[in-house]
């Protein structure tokens, strides 16, 4: 039998974003103490914007398991680290499913200034997809996940450079504060040892501020604006640090460790060691190059030291758990908060009776049917649901009721998804295609992934009872964003039976002025902010906002002394869609503007000597399914003029898409300069001046990345010769070709499985992308073709690899070992060596102005040994460091031949990359700064000495924190049309291929 029910949910009031409020209103408006509980007690699951991925050891009787072994304890531990993929992912995993600890991670940064090891995509939008990467990690870690304001900035040296970066030491420890007095952990570990041994500066930073939030989150006199906000000091049991042993280290000195975990342990559960089930999720950190990780069988251990405490009975000398001399028991709570039976009267019994329920469930579920684990599971939820509403009226005081349910929220929603595993109850919420639940599952395109204002859908809500129960349905409801309004989803009680569902439908339309699904944080300038600015303090901290919209229902069952328990379960509400590939895939719902705008390619060079006049393309995409007109128009510098002034846009349906040419007429080209054309369109009285992008893949969740709609030019004062022919061999993704075409150069790719077919002999210069020998094996196979070409007469230009960085006498001429050295500070003087040497000043002129501005690493990677054909041109180093002579060397043979690993970037006035990189004709570039970030990068040059064949550009570089990550990243495709692929930059803020 099939029950249904129309639920007809019109949803008109507008929604407003939620907005920052004053301390004062924060103060007077301060949360419950259950409500902050509520929150912090959410499973990652629920922060995870995707559909996490099917883990089989979270399903069935054996995520029962699970959640009852996280039940038997109420210990607390987070971990803090610096970027994604710092994180012990074996600890966390040993603690988190071996352990059953609630387990939190919090990350400073995104990793936002490192490497996409596939993708073009960078800064920012980097630092979503990272994001994305790490919450995929953390559903197989089985923790939560927690970010900071502040941003990575790249490699850096030292603490003092990255706290000068970040503000100071407050800004990033503020928030880990804020993530200790919510959390409440009993166990406090760094990951990091705060000591040079930690390498890179962010490392030692997050160590050195765990050590100072250890204490500081206890001290009300730290961050106040945090009390006032209802938020409760919080003294952490326990401080532990790591990095105290070489990583994978089998043994460490005694007096280095107080304790050590065996990850490479095996977990029947998890049918392998808890390392090697932490490496399935790390492998989904594919930007990161971790793809292809691996951990073999047998003992893998990770030693901490303990460095601060207030356990007044401490255990000398080494340790077997970071819990030793902390009770973690349910019946230590009352004792651990001197609750007396006055104060809470059956309190003690109560938590006796709840670890005893615990413990009948657990030997309920130890083999393979779930299902008697359900009539103790039910009188648990029954006995927590009890005790939290004795807590939150009783006369405790604020800190202790606060701790105490939190606890108690957290164990609530344990028990509710245990019990709902015991009975195999499950709920789907989905957004049917236009035709309705009938016409079938839609192909990507035709899916209703996202929504507008205005736009009306339907949600079909389907419960599955799988139990041997019949369910009495009490609720089902629709939670929707702040501001909706909407009908109380109670419905009369309906049952159902064993084996049976239960649909309702609800139809909505979405308010005009409701918040769109973004990121509730932004840099204005990512070239040079270090520090997030938060735009709902709401959501701080958390990873991403919550899903848009979530189904709930809550249901009733079993017969108790009590009564029937009431119990409930919770979805997103998700588009079911199938993709290119056959097959099903969902993604939440999103609520997004109607129309996205963008400037194609964002950023653009103009040349002082070729610059009257420039070619503008503006993407305009609809996400209406009706009809729509609208008005677009360009906003110029003074004294530059468009054509047309104006442009009609009719797009009839959703997911089209429109891409409108003007030509823009620039002014006042004398001097070197920037410039930043914006579009506006303008629509049924509405202006629409952003663009938004997908960022997803198949193995991840999703999310939306939102631009202004503006392209940055910068005007450089370059010339290039016309003659020059190009082929381009496309490495892991850039958009270096189409900046090369900007400025007139006469560009040709070349597939890589075509180049021992291509004739060379039409091209002065072949440049091969980033990462082309990491990712292209026709590359390293026609290497020597490559070289023959060089020895012809063309000019070769290698940019960055990795791990196939091994050129000394095999890539490149000459022999050369390049190193792992590396300038970090970004205004780090250049010494050039040979200031007369033609490469200097042909066809452009490099002076010392050209390397001002950078905006990460002034170079890495240089050459430790060369060949004596090699001569060094330009050197430079970070303070109190010996010169890197080797930054750009030059071997003359007949023709002849030049290496360069250094590092260049943006400039603020003149261009190295135009003025050196074209050198003899062709100097790459690539501006994509100020919106996805860039630092240093390894690049190689082989050349004849013909003055028609030229130079070579530089690409960003992965500083690559453990010196151990490979190849990968797939970045978002484009979503039906709507702004632009995730990996489009072109050139930005002026700052035109200052690479070398």
């Amino acid at each position: 039998m099939v029950f249904c029910l129309l639920v007809l949910f019109v949803l008109t009031a507008p929604a407003q974003a939620p907005s920052a409020a004053s301390s004062k209103e924060r103060a007077q408006h301060a949360p419950s103490a259950l409500a902050i509980a509520d929150r912090f007690a959410e499973p990652p699951g629920l922060l995870y914007q995707g559909v996490p991925e099917d883990i089989p050891q979270d399903e069935g009787v054996a995520g029962l398991r699970l959640q009852l072994l996280r039940l038997g304890t109420t210990a607390r531990l987070m971990q803090v680290v610096a970027h994604p993929d710092d994180e012990d992912g074996g600890l966390l995993t040993l603690q988190a499913r071996g352990h059953g600890v609630t387990t939190l991670l919090m990350t400073l940064n995104r990793g936002e200034g490192g490497q996409n090891k596939v993708g073009s995509n960078l800064s920012d939008v980097l630092g979503v997809l990272r994001t994305e990467e790490l919450l995929a990690s953390d559903q197989h870690y089985g923790v939560q996940d927690r970010f900071s304001r502040v941003a990575d900035f790249g490699f850096s040296k030292n603490p003092e450079e990255t706290f000068a970066k970040w503000g100071g030491h407050d800004v990033a420890l503020a928030d880990m504060v804020r993530v200790i007095r919510t959390f409440r952990p009993d166990v406090l570990v760094a990951r990091f040892s705060g000591t040079e041994r930690d390498g890179h500066g962010n490392h030692q930073a997050s160590g050195i501020l765990t050590k100072e939030a250890f204490r500081a989150a206890a001290d009300p006199q730290r961050f106040p604006e945090q009390i006032a906000q209802g938020l409760q000091p919080w003294q952490p049991k326990k401080l532990y640090i790591g990095n105290v042993c070489p990583w994978g280290s089998a043994t460490c000195p005694d007096p280095d460790w107080t304790v050590k975990f065996n990850t490479g342990q095996r977990n029947a559960e998890l049918g392998m060691s808890y390392v090697q089930f932490a490496m399935k999720g790390l492998r989904h950190q594919l930007s990161q190059g971790a793809a292809n990780w691996t951990i073999d069988d047998g003992d893998r251990f990770t030693f901490y030291r303990r460095v601060d405490s207030v356990v007044a009975e401490q255990k000398a000398g080494h340790e077997q758990d970071f819990f030793d001399s902390i009770d973690t028991s349910w019946q230590a709570l009352a004792s651990r908060f001197d609750i007396s039976e006055a104060k809470l009267p059956g309190f003690r019994s109560q938590l006796a009776e709840i670890a005893r329920l615990v413990a009948e469930s657990s030997k309920a579920a130890s083999g393979t049917d779930p299902s008697p684990a359900a009539q103790p599971l039910t009188k648990l939820v029954a006995q927590l649901t009890r005790l939290s509403g004795e807590i939150n009226t009783s006369s405790l005081p604020s800190a202790t009721k606060l701790d105490l349910l939190t606890r108690i929220a957290e164990k609530q929603q344990q028990a509710e998804t245990a019990l709902n595993l015991s009975l195999g109850v499950t709920l789907t919420a989905n957004v049917p295609s236009n035709e309705g639940p009938k016409a079938g599952i839609p192909k990507e395109d035709d899916a209703l992934t996202t929504v507008s204002p205005g736009q009306e859908f339907m949600v079909a809500v389907t419960l599955h009872n799988g139990s041997k129960l019949p369910l009495t349905i009490d609720h089902i409801k629709l939670e929707v964003p702040a501001g909706w309004n909407t009908i109380d989803g109670k419905t009369r009680p309906e049952t159902v039976a064993p084996g049976k569902d239960l649909h309702a439908d609800f139809r909505l339309s979405v308010p005009k002025n409701t918040a769109y699904t973004r990121p509730y944080w932004h840099r204005d300038d990512p070239d040079t902010d270090s520090i997030h600015h938060v735009d709902n303090e709401g959501y701080a901290t958390l990873p991403f906002p919550p899903p848009s919209l979530q189904a709930r229902v809550e249901y009733s069952v079993g017969d108790t002394k009590e009564g029937r328990t009431r119990n409930g379960i919770a979805v997103p509400v998700v588009t079911p869609f199938v993709d290119e590939a056959g097959k099903q895939r969902s993604r939440p719902l999103a609520v997004v503007p109607a129309f996205s705008v963008a400037l194609e390619p964002g950023t653009q060079v103009i040349s002082t000597h070729n610059g009257k006049t420039t070619t503008v393309i503006v993407g305009v995409a609809s996400d209406l399914t009706r009809s729509v007109r609208g008005d677009l128009r360009l906003e110029v510098p003074a004294g530059w003029r468009s054509e047309p002034a104006q442009a009609p846009v009719r797009l009839t349906h959703r997911g089209e898409k429109q891409e409108i040419e003007f030509k823009v007429f620039p002014a006042g080209l004398q001097q070197q300069g920037r410039a930043t054309i914006r579009a506006v369109l303008e629509s049924e009285g509405e202006k629409y001046n952003e663009g938004y992008t997908l960022v997803a893949r198949e193995d991840l969740g999703s999310f939306y990345y939102y631009q202004p709609a503006r392209q940055r030019v910068s005007i450089v004062d370059v010339r290039v010769p016309h003659d020059l022919n190009v082929g381009y061999i496309m490495g892991a993704g850039d958009d270096i070709p189409t900046t090369l075409k900007q400025v007139g150069m006469n560009v040709t790719m070349i597939p890589a499985e075509h180049l021992a077919t291509e004739d060379l002999g039409k091209f002065g210069t072949i440049v091969l992308g980033i990462r082309a020998y990491d990712t292209q094996k026709d590359v390293i196979t026609n290497n020597k073709k490559l070289l023959d070409f060089v020895e012809a007469g063309g000019t070769l230009v290698v940019q960055y690899n990795t791990t196939a960085g091994d050129f000394s006498g095999k890539f490149a001429p000459y022999p050369a070992d390049l190193s792992r050295a590396r300038v970090s500070v970004e205004d780090a003087p250049v010494d050039i060596l040979a200031p007369e040497d033609p490469i200097f000043h042909y066809p452009n002129t490099v002076t010392q102005d050209d390397f001002n501005g950078w905006v990460q690493e002034r170079g890495l990677y240089f050459m430790s040994k060369w060949d004596d054909h090699f001569t060094p041109l330009l050197a430079c180093h970070d303070p109190g460091e010996e010169p890197h002579s080797a930054s750009f060397p030059q071997a003359f043979r007949e023709p002849c031949a030049c290496l360069s690993t250094f590092s260049a970037q943006a400039s603020t006035s003149r261009d190295v990359a135009w003025n050196v990189f074209v050198r003899r004709s062709v100097y790459t570039v690539k501006e994509r700064l100020s919106e996805y970030g860039f630092n240093g990068a390894n690049t190689i040059h082989v050349s004849n000495s013909h003055p028609r064949h030229g130079s070579v550009e530089r690409h960003r570089d992965e500083y690559d924190r453990h010196d151990r990550r490979g190849p990968v990243h797939h970045h978002a495709p484009r979503h039906r049309g709507h702004g632009r692929p995730t990996g489009a930059a072109g050139l930005d803020r002026g700052r035109v291929a200052r690479r070398l």
